[in-house]
């Protein structure tokens, strides 16, 4: 995993749902996460005893809107190639709802969503030398997926997410790119790793990117009222890191982003 060594890292993605036993189910289902813990108010899912994905439930609360602050997707990174190979085949068994592919040249990608419209992403990232430009600059794309050469490199059945799957990576949706900057690089401290039309990209320890921001559907948005979706985004960080952060933020490491998205920083274990 090129994330694993990064002195900041996501830890798990909590969203706030109005059905949570088919959420869960789902998650099992079309990712083969495992559930942790579920009293039936929440239920974390996870993949080698790490926590992933946090689900609340809230029966009554307002659906959020596609023009909205909040979620694009959460990327789930697998370890391997092979694990995305057959997790291809799975989903094409399973005849899950692909919403797009796409050779990111970092990474191979494939998105959907889940049974309330919280964007997905499956991954597999490149080998670290195929990231940049001569220059040394991360150089993305968003060129066409050769499904069925990475069908081929699957090995066996799908069994579930395997051991060393993890949250790459969070996309959010946000009403201004610099006003995100100013928090996502300037307070947490990710670097800007690229930029695109209405995007920025994030990524400590030289990764790709952990965090991105953009005003794709939602320039201008203000600040979320409580909704279903993204609810808060566990970062996990080195001591060195934490400090820094804490130096900048006065000690707070329950922080929330200008659109009201709850950011915690945990240290690394």
């Amino acid at each position: 995993m090129s994330t694993a060594t990064a002195p900041m890292e996501i830890g798990t993605v909590t969203l706030t749902v109005r059905d949570l036993s088919r959420s869960a189910d789902f998650y099992v289902r079309a990712l083969g996460l495992e559930k942790l813990h579920s009293d039936g108010s929440d239920a974390v899912m996870g993949a080698g005893n790490r926590a992933l994905v946090r689900l609340i439930a809230d029966p009554a609360a307002r659906e959020r809107t596609p023009r909205e602050a909040g979620l694009f997707h959460t990327a789930i990174l697998l370890p391997d190639r092979a694990a995305l190979g057959t997790w291809v085949h799975h989903a094409s068994a399973t005849r899950l709802p692909v919403q797009g592919t796409s050779d990111h040249r970092v990474s191979e990608a494939i998105y959907f969503a889940d049974p309330e419209g919280n964007g997905i992403e499956i991954y597999v990232d490149r080998p670290r030398a195929a990231w940049t430009k001569p220059d040394g600059s991360i150089h993305m794309t968003s060129d066409p997926l050769d499904v069925q050469d990475l069908a081929a490199a699957a090995r066996g059945p799908w069994t579930g997410a395997p051991d060393g799957t993890v949250v790459g990576h969070v996309h959010l949706q946000v009403g201004d790119v610099k006003q995100a900057e100013a928090f996502y690089n300037g307070t947490l401290g990710f670097p800007i790793t690229a930029h695109y039309p209405g995007a920025a990209f994030y990524g400590a320890g030289g990764y790709h990117h952990h965090f991105a921001t953009n005003i794709w559907n939602s320039r201008g948005a203000g600040p979320r009222t409580p909704s279903t979706g993204l609810t808060a985004v566990e970062i996990r960080a080195d001591a060195a890191s934490l400090t820094a952060i804490t130096a900048r933020t006065d000690g707070a490491t329950d922080l929330t982003d200008p659109w009201g998205t709850r950011i915690t920083v945990t240290e690394k274990p």
